[in-house]
């Protein structure tokens, strides 16, 4: 009997487990399945642009120049294009650049050596030496010596011995000008980025003023691991910002948003100070909890402070999603007054603080609402003049 009970425990265990496993396996399936959907819809856009542009490069060489298979010309354009959610105008002309020098060195060291495996062998090492001469990033000295070796092992051209150097030139040429001719809003994911930022600086806030109430620091412990995590986000975005830029300065078609684009940059530089800055007050928020050393009176104050400051946050995120600059200047002026009237309290004294912990919390709040009014497009000096002299 002993035996079977045993038996049995044991199946049951097993029958568990391998309920268990294949719930773990369908969750991961299901998990795989949704973020590859979600790749899918946001590569649409960049596929069909990634596929015109190959394509395009393959006409316009076979049909405006006379090239017969003029497969470099595509392969240059993909290559040179890749496949970037914003391809920067640098990495392309430099990619672009180095197909071009591949192809031409194994034109002309094909022209001068024959076709072989030895002339292979050297006119790889010397794409390489070229490469490394030009310029010192791994993805140059890859396409050059890629495009050199498949021009020496492959049959040569038809139309003479720089014909594929001309289709790799076509290429590049084309994936340059559907980079910068692209129908892409510059402005839009990075007004989504702070956006999102915001949100969560505001909820960084919140949790500081509900740490403060409740007297739990723990709260203030998320808000803190919250603004932390923001930090690779802030760094896509200041890319986002800079490649928008530089598009917009080579673009003709984009021109018209260099100065938004520049507000922009501005607004990210001074987000990510204030973003930095929460972190030290979350922390600050902390250790005077921890210590006890804020009476009741200066906790509730400073928890109001913290919503109304929230709230002000809330305005700024909000004005950024105004589609025209005219909306977007009336809703920052908004925020700004709002963020002016939280920064104008910040005097220990008229927030109970009375102690040398709650005093720093008070000194700590102050720079950080500086950068956030500076965020709206206020001078310094004009943001420092909101705080109270003390």
């Amino acid at each position: 009997m002993e035996h079977q009970s045993t038996s049995g425990s044991a199946w049951t265990r097993t029958k568990v487990s391998t309920r268990q496993g294949w719930t773990r396996t369908r969750s991961f399936a299901a998990r795989r399945a949704r973020s590859g959907a979600a790749r899918v819809r946001s590569s649409l856009v960049p596929a069909a642009i990634t596929a015109l542009c190959a394509v395009l490069a393959y006409v316009f060489a076979e049909l405006v120049l006379g090239h017969e298979g003029p497969l470099f010309a595509a392969t240059a354009a993909l290559i040179a294009l890749g496949f970037n959610r914003d391809p920067k105008v640098r990495k392309v002309i430099e990619v672009a650049v180095g197909c071009t020098l591949g192809i031409l060195i194994g034109d002309l060291m094909q022209a001068v050596l024959g076709q072989g495996y030895w002339q292979a062998v050297l006119v790889v090492f010397t794409s390489i030496l070229v490469a490394r001469f030009i310029d010192s990033g791994a993805t140059f000295t890859l396409q050059m010596s890629l495009q050199s070796v498949l021009v020496v092992l492959l049959p040569a051209a038809e139309g003479g011995p720089f014909t594929r150097s001309q289709d790799a030139i076509v290429g590049g040429l084309i994936a340059l000008l559907v980079t910068l001719l692209s129908p892409r809003n510059l402005q839009k994911d990075a007004a989504t980025g702070l956006r999102d930022l915001y949100a969560t600086l505001t909820t960084s806030l919140r949790d500081c003023s509900e740490a403060l109430r409740s007297h739990e620091s723990r709260t203030a412990w998320m808000g803190l691991v919250a603004c932390r995590n923001t930090q690779p986000a802030l760094d896509d975005l200041r890319k986002d910002v800079r490649n928008a830029q530089e598009v917009a300065t080579f673009s003709p078609i984009k021109r018209r948003s260099k100065a938004g684009l520049a507000e922009t940059a501005h607004t990210v530089e001074k987000s990510d100070l204030a973003v930095r800055s929460m972190r030290v007050v979350a922390r600050r928020v902390i250790s005077v909890i921890d210590s006890g050393t804020l009476g009741e009176d200066g906790t509730t104050q400073l928890a109001d402070w913290f919503d109304e400051a929230a709230d002000a946050v809330g305005i700024l995120g909000r004005s950024l999603g105004e589609p025209s600059a005219a909306g977007r200047h009336k809703s920052l002026s908004v925020a700004r007054d709002a963020l002016g009237g939280a920064a104008a309290r910040l005097d220990p004294a008229e927030l109970g603080a009375g102690t040398l912990h709650s005093e720093a919390l008070v000194m700590l709040l102050r720079p950080m609402m500086v950068d956030l009014i500076e965020a709206t497009g206020a001078s310094h000096d004009d943001a420092v003049g909101y705080l109270p002299r003390l």
